[in-house]
């Protein structure tokens, strides 16, 4: 597939990569030294390894290739920083990465900061003219690959400090007076819980445009959808609490076989990062441990767990299809008022209004559909082949984006995966039927 970009002029290129890779330190700022190279869980990276990794990738797959006579920084850093490409050779194991105390943190961002030079320089080639489309598409993947690492880094922060036993935040509320946010988000409370019906019939699913996007989001087919209907809003911590105070954990008629066994054998019993104290739900967010509000969308749910509350309900979760074609329907543009990471806020918010539908931004929401290829599918050809279709088995499709999403990365086509069990990530809730 061809690798497209949005923009390939180089003056314009290069800021919008300075403004990604700053966005990424501005992330980090508030951590201590300590806080840079913790591995609490396999599946949670330190974030000096971010920072290294987001790197690597522009030298090793950009500097490397187009600029003459370039020299690697540290040819040691690709066994540190390579994080699943076979082809680049061998690499540290996922597991170990908290084991990297050397290279020390002042060495990784001395790595970043000659990289943003090399980079400034090869850009600087073409004297404000067209980038070739070759090289402009790579660096748009790369900058896209840094965006989806500046989530991580949100969410991998969240559980290192989440689980350190003072609950330490990580920075208070930024934009609290943002005039596009008011909070309380929506005083009178969340909607009522509706559906809007969504006629049968043939849709589009997948993306089509002009600008970028994964390879697993083409290609742009047609499919044929039963009448159904879809939430008008996320599922609440209200409504969540409920389910637990049913028993919902404790019923293995809601569960999923394997759900069943994942929540008995780690003793699940409400969203990671609950506590409960004296008849009160408290959370850990990243402004601290918070009481939960009851208004907010319930989050930190394993696909596990939001079928099982689905299943209690007596209703479903939507599929891809279906969550696409109604999110087409609602919305025409990625709203830039929506809840992602540019609020400062790090945490879902209630809708502000009957109208807030909540589709874009807040929590990812997880669908009912394994992560599969579409039909013609266009895996990216090269190295970049293994990004997305060796992943495709065993995970589950979730959308919409979260509150640690940069907007400029979300689209309404664009398709997150992980594992059934997984929770860490700001995941969410929507119902079907």
């Amino acid at each position: 597939m061809t690798l497209q970009t949005n923009t390939t002029q180089s003056r314009a290129l290069l800021q919008r990569y300075q403004e990604i890779r700053e966005q990424s330190l501005h992330l980090c700022s508030s951590l201590e030294v300590e806080d840079f190279v913790a591995q609490p869980v396999i599946f949670v990276s330190p974030p000096k390894w971010h920072l290294g990794h987001v790197t690597w990738f522009f030298e090793n797959f950009i500097l490397a290739k187009f600029q003459d006579g370039y020299e690697l920084f540290n040819e040691r850093l690709n066994y540190c920083f390579n994080s699943y490409y076979q082809s680049q050779g061998p690499r540290i194991l996922r597991n170990k990465r908290g084991n990297l105390t050397r290279p020390p943190l002042r060495e990784i961002l001395a790595y970043r900061s000659h990289v943003d030079e090399q980079m400034a320089r090869l850009l600087g080639q073409y004297h404000d003219t067209e980038v070739p489309q070759e090289l402009a598409g790579l660096i748009e993947v790369g900058l896209q690959h840094e965006q989806q690492h500046q989530e991580l880094l949100v969410t991998d922060i969240k559980y290192i400090l989440g689980h350190n036993p003072l609950h330490p935040p990580y920075r208070e509320v930024e934009n609290r007076e943002n005039p596009k946010l008011p909070y309380p988000a929506f005083e009178d409370g969340p909607a009522k819980l509706d559906f809007l019906a969504m006629p049968e019939g043939v849709y589009e699913i997948g993306y089509r445009g002009d600008g970028f996007c994964w390879d697993n989001e083409l290609s742009a087919h047609k499919t044929y959808l039963h009448e159904y209907a879809i939430a008008n809003r996320l599922v609440t911590n209200a409504e969540y609490i409920e389910f637990i105070k049913s028993g919902g954990y404790d019923h293995f008629e809601h569960w999923l076989d394997e759900g069943w066994a994942w929540a008995q054998g780690l003793e699940v019993k409400a969203p990671l990062y609950w506590y409960e104290q004296d008849g009160q739900w408290w959370h850990y967010t990243l402004s601290g441990l918070q009481p939960v509000d009851p208004r907010e969308p319930v989050t930190h749910i394993s696909y596990y767990e939001a079928d099982a509350y689905a299943r209690w309900m007596g209703l479903r979760l939507p599929t891809e299809q279906e969550w696409e074609a109604a999110c087409r329907h609602l919305y025409t543009r990625i709203p830039d008022d929506g809840n992602f990471v540019e609020t400062g806020r790090y945490h879902p918010l209630a809708p502000r209004g009957a109208d807030d539908y909540q589709m874009l931004g807040n929590t990812w929401e997880w669908t009912g559909s394994a992560y599969l290829p579409y039909p013609n599918y266009p895996r990216f050809e090269g190295d970049l082949g293994e990004y997305n279709g060796k992943f495709m088995i065993n995970q589950m499709v979730l959308r919409g984006g979260s509150c640690a999403t940069p907007l400029s990365h979300i689209r309404i086509a664009y398709r997150n995966f992980f594992h059934a069990d997984e929770r860490w990530q700001f995941t969410g809730i929507r119902l079907a039927k």
